[in-house]
């Protein structure tokens, strides 16, 4: 063996024995750079409240960040044999029937249902019932 054999055994030898007197000593009392179990840190809870001064909701924060909003008319299930056929005049038949309202949906969750308007040459759609918060949330389960 070189110099450079033993002297890398020493080191690996020295921190194995680091090693274990750590873990001793975390079992009796623990030392300052010993592993210990973290307490979980206390959060300050949040409080909306009305008064100017205080912790109020500030929405403002995040009214700017866009959100993907689109009108689901139906679905259907393909095999791709089918779909390979389509052209164009191909019909397709959706799950709902004609003056069904649409599902509107936010980012892919559905927030409200709706029927289609005209409004300056362009397709819009009118708003017939919104889905409650409590709705939305159970969907999410």
């Amino acid at each position: 063996m070189s110099g450079t054999d033993t002297s890398d055994e020493d080191d690996w030898a020295a921190a194995l024995a680091e090693q274990r007197s750590v873990e001793a000593g975390s079992r009796a009392s623990p030392a300052p750079n010993a592993y210990a179990i973290a307490a979980p840190a206390e959060m300050e809870s949040f409080q909306p409240t009305n008064d100017s001064g205080g912790q109020i909701a500030d929405l403002d924060s995040i009214l700017d960040i866009p959100v993907m909003m689109s009108v689901e008319i139906g679905k259907t299930k393909l095999s791709i044999r089918n779909l390979l056929q389509l052209n164009q005049g191909s019909v397709v038949e959706l799950d709902r029937m004609a003056g069904e309202p649409l599902d509107v949906l936010i980012n892919g969750t559905l927030v409200a249902h709706g029927e289609v308007v005209v409004v300056n040459e362009k397709f819009g759609i009118r708003l017939t019932d919104v889905v409650s918060a409590q709705e939305r949330v159970k969907k999410l389960r």
